[in-house]
């Protein structure tokens, strides 16, 4: 089943800005939180579900820019498929399940009182949460993006220590549960003021917020579970990447916290100009210069491909300058199906400067 556009979801314009999509979702998650409606949990649940997918998305300014292009299922034909080298290459747009809030959690704890709020940052501390996604930025030719290629790019990003596997403590130890918050990572405080008791929670000192104390700390990683490296990746550029698109590599950013998935890994393609060469969304456009006699009294030309090949192409007599010819399908191929752009030139009519006594008289009796 097609998915529904995310701006509709959240009933804004494409245009919206970050504080538009935030107040429709702060709105449309209160009223359709399962927590909100015991007596239709499922129907409200679905329609949460895509409330928050779609806030997600459009709130990220890279997934947007994606979805923006290519919708809410990825160009076809390679989207979110095809496993390689050390990752997966699709373009992002968006995420499966309720995943982790993040800073979302604010957000409910304003509608919904303290109690649903701190619940919702405790288990954010302590529960799964995904690593931090990392960007590259990657130059390539112009013939690269027409012909498609593959690149080794070397990156530095944290990687799970291997002596203790991501725990942090010591080989033959493991993490305690902390005996001050009790493995919560919050601290209840109870203050008597003139309009009564008020309770607060605030992060636990012992253990900052995680649950969690390591009392023999790994010596590979100082605790931390994780150490930073530098790591060498294959990146496959598809034929017909544009200027400015973002290719993602699931999996390749930094790892997870509490057996959190993997981070990924943002590649923003830079594509550099071309001497003879210019791209208008996918047509490939050149100047092809030719002499006062092809044009007067028509050629057949051999036309440079980008791909190094060449194409015969015959101009008809009394060709004028500025006069465009396409050679139809020999352009760039379309990320979201099969089709090809055209190779249009434009034939510039060089004049000479200095002219023989013979080529002069030539032109006088042909006048």
């Amino acid at each position: 089943m097609a998915k529904r556009d995310y701006y509709e979801v959240l009933g804004v314009s494409k245009n919206a800005t970050d504080d538009e999509l935030k107040k429709a979702y702060r709105k449309l998650a209160k009223q359709y939180h399962p927590d909100a409606n015991p007596d239709n949990k499922a129907e409200a649940e679905a329609k949460f579900k895509e409330v928050n997918e779609a806030y997600e998305t459009l709130s990220n300014p890279q997934k947007r820019q994606m979805y923006d292009q290519f919708g809410p299922d990825g160009p076809q034909g390679f989207g979110g498929a095809g496993s390689y080298g050390n990752g997966t290459y699709t373009y992002s747009t968006g995420f499966d399940g309720f995943g982790d809030f993040g800073d979302l959690g604010d957000i409910f704890s304003s509608f919904f009182g303290g109690g649903f709020g701190s619940a919702s940052r405790s288990n954010r501390q302590n529960g799964p949460r995904k690593g931090s996604d990392l960007q590259y930025d990657l130059e390539i030719s112009f013939e690269e993006s027409f012909l498609g290629t593959e690149r080794y790019i070397t990156i530095n990003r944290k990687e799970t220590c291997k002596n203790c596997n991501g725990s942090g403590a010591k080989p033959g130890t493991h993490p305690e549960t902390c005996t001050v918050c009790h493995g919560t990572g919050q601290i209840k405080q109870v203050q008597t003021t003139i309009l009564g008791q008020m309770q607060t929670m605030r992060t636990c000192t012992n253990c900052h917020g995680t649950g969690k104390v390591i009392k023999e700390p790994c010596e590979n990683c100082k605790g931390k579970g994780t150490v930073r490296n530098q790591v060498r990746l294959s990146v496959k550029i598809p034929a017909g990447v544009d200027d400015n698109q973002t290719i993602v590599l699931r999996g390749e950013g930094e790892p997870g916290e509490n057996g959190g998935q993997k981070g990924d890994l943002y590649i923003l393609v830079h594509v550099k100009a071309h001497r003879l060469y210019y791209r208008k969304g996918n047509n490939v456009l050149c100047d092809i210069p030719i002499t006062f006699t092809q044009a007067t009294l028509g050629a057949e030309l051999k036309i440079p491909m980008v791909d190094g090949t060449e194409e015969k192409y015959i101009i008809p007599d009394g060709t004028q300058a500025g006069t465009k010819f396409v050679i139809r399908g020999k352009g760039f191929k379309n990320l979201n199906n099969n089709s090809q752009g055209d190779f249009i030139f434009t034939v510039q009519v060089q004049v000479p400067k200095k002219l023989t006594r013979r080529a002069k008289r030539t032109f006088n009796s042909a006048c």
